[in-house]
């Protein structure tokens, strides 16, 4: 899968090691970058596929948590690169008067919603508040019905969401606030369903993923659809979302017709999360983002949309010919029209330069002609 730092299947430990480096070794700067630092290494643990990564993980997803270590990054960086310049025999720090943003006020931008777009979000917020120092964007997940819920309760500023909002969802929000949020599609995703790395299947229907997460349905045993599992185990182990993620009322409207979910999931609270169950466990089946997809230990399975029809396997030509059943948009919300701070973000995500970060991380950039508002 592509990532948010370059093209290939790991993630660019070495470009964040170097953005810390260059930047935390010069004392006259690292007041700046020193919480900014601490926000990288989230972004690498949240995207990194390290053994160290899942117990740190829960940490790195929620802000106030990464708020209180970036407070403390403020105060250990400065002495660290004090010392590495004595240590140096003292280098000049940069005069920051002429960097860009050095005398603008600072400026906080709140991004809570979707876990599908969280790669995505960070690896924004990333690039953006490289080329804005006075920006800082802080990113959080918590499903696309949390991010509404923020917006409504006017908590952030701008909502991820991998489903469009509700009517009843809009109508709070704009009794809330006065205003209507505005909508803004940022991408393009598919929701992939994966298996373990060793099942042999490769393909279902709409109607067979149905019988196996619907309620009523009758699909309980990796057998029941002709497949044996290495090691003997033939229960399906089935992997979903909390109700309040988009992936889940996407999957539950395009897959079971707005049907329940048949109980004895296990309901993962990321996207993340779903494909890491699945990976360590052979028997297991559930849906995420194509973007977390991670060859050599979950697979992805092509997608027939009715019996009979062709398999559809999920991919940047499938989705963007919306041939893939399960492609959707990718978008933000706003209260109104954004201004200031957040209109500049929200252009810049819609640029070139925000469209390529949609493409390194393994999702679908919008059509040149959808660039800008």
């Amino acid at each position: 899968m592509a990532t948010p730092f370059d093209a290939s299947p790991q993630r660019d430990i070495g470009r964040i090691r170097d953005q810390v480096s260059a930047r935390g070794a010069l004392a006259g700067e690292a007041w700046l970058y020193g919480g900014r630092v601490i926000d990288r290494l989230c972004v690498m643990v949240v995207v990194l596929q390290q053994p160290i990564a899942g117990p740190l993980r829960f940490f790195c997803r929620h802000a106030w948590i990464r708020r209180t270590m970036r407070q403390w990054g403020q105060w250990l960086f400065p002495l660290l690169a004090s010392t590495s310049l004595v240590l140096a025999g003292g280098c000049k720090p940069k005069d920051r008067s002429s960097s860009p943003g050095a005398t603008a006020e600072r400026v906080t931008i709140q991004n809570k919603g979707s876990d599908t777009m969280m790669i995505l979000a960070q690896a924004w917020a990333e690039e953006y508040e490289l080329a804005n120092p006075h920006v800082d964007i802080e990113v959080s997940g918590g499903g696309s019905g949390a991010g509404f819920a923020a917006l409504a309760r006017g908590t952030i500023d701008m909502a991820n969401a991998s489903r469009d909002i509700s009517p009843e969802e809009a109508a709070q929000a704009a009794k809330n606030n006065g205003r209507l949020p505005k909508e803004f599609i940022v991408g393009y995703d598919a929701l992939a369903v994966y298996v373990h790395k060793d099942n042999p299947l490769t393909e279902l229907s709409i109607e067979q993923l149905a019988a196996i997460f619907a309620e009523g349905g009758k699909t309980t045993k990796w057998s029941d659809l002709g497949i044996t599992i290495p090691g003997g185990h033939d229960e399906i182990v089935r992997v979903s979302r909390q109700s309040s993620s988009g992936s889940y009322e996407f999957f539950r409207e395009h897959i079971l017709n707005k049907k329940d979910f048949k109980l004895g999931s296990r309901d993962m609270n990321g996207s993340q999360e779903v494909v890491e169950l699945i990976a360590s466990t052979p028997t297991a089946i559930g849906y995420s983002g194509m973007g977390y997809n991670e060859p050599g230990r979950v697979k992805m399975l092509k997608v027939r949309p009715r019996e009979g029809a062709p398999p559809v396997e999920p991919s940047v030509a499938t989705t963007i010919t919306r041939q893939y059943p399960l492609a959707r948009s990718l978008q933000v919300y706003t209260i109104g029209t954004p201004r200031g701070e957040l209109e500049k973000y929200i252009d810049w995500i819609l640029s070139d330069a925000g469209q390529r970060i949609v493409a390194k991380c393994g999702y679908v950039p919008l059509p040149d002609l959808q660039h800008g508002r």
